[in-house]
């Protein structure tokens, strides 16, 4: 499975599983398909790729920026995954890793990827079997949700308030600007770190703590920690 989307069987790259699922959605998984390979030159220092990951060792691509180097090269497309950079195999890779390799290509210079589009969908469904039936299924009307952690099972907590939304939305944005990336978890993760803080040394700590392995630079942090203050003061 390369990612998995909410409620459409489509590739749709806004529509992506993250680490919280509402009791009534349902969940679409999307496996590898076609594989194909570009060979680029370099002209420009950012490529116009957001990259994310299945959190399993699957990098694809998430947005294709609009008039990006990227976007003149129309065999790229959203949700295909990046198997290699330059003969190098990166699955297993987590997305910044992938998304550093990229940003440090020589510009100027041809490189060549290897990727693996999503099947379409649709394309090798089996028809339905006439036996059984589907058993009934409780459905609950109040603002629950399934979170998924990288860590530790998989818990039924209250959704994010309005307020942890937005942040939630703003840091994802963040985390894109800064490291090129998009991922709903660590956003949430990263807002959860500042929800009880009450000043930006105490949120760095914190970070540091629960996500020191990423290293933000201290700019990030700083922004990060704006973006939360300016959900909560309903500026966002």
């Amino acid at each position: 499975i390369m990612f998995c989307t909410l409620n459409t069987h489509k590739a749709d790259m806004d529509k992506l599983l993250g680490a919280q699922i509402g009791l009534e959605d349902f969940i679409f998984a999307h496996v590898k398909g076609q594989r194909k390979e570009v060979e680029i030159l370099k002209t420009d220092d950012v490529l116009g790729l957001t990259i994310t990951d299945n959190g399993t060792g699957c990098a694809f691509i998430k947005r294709i920026k609009e008039g990006s180097l990227m976007d003149q090269t129309k065999m790229i497309c959203a949700g295909d995954h990046i198997e290699t950079i330059n003969g190098k195999n990166v699955s297993g890779c987590r997305h910044y890793e992938v998304a550093k390799m990229l940003k440090d290509l020589e510009k100027g210079r041809m490189f060549k990827l290897e990727l693996i589009e999503p099947m379409k969908a649709f394309e090798k469904l089996e028809p339905r079997s006439k036996g059984g039936t589907l058993p009934e299924a409780k459905i609950s009307g109040g603002r629950e949700t399934l979170r998924l952690r990288t860590k530790g099972p998989a818990t039924v907590e209250e959704m994010p308030t309005e307020v942890e939304e937005k942040a939630i939305k703003k840091v994802d944005e963040l985390l894109e600007t800064y490291m090129g990336i998009r991922d709903g978890e660590l956003a949430a993760t990263i807002v959860e770190a500042g929800r009880d803080k009450k000043n930006p040394d105490e949120f760095a700590v914190a970070l540091d703590e629960t996500l020191g392995d990423f290293a933000f630079p201290d700019e990030f942090v700083f922004d990060v920690w704006g973006a939360i203050g300016d959900a909560k003061q309903g500026r966002l």
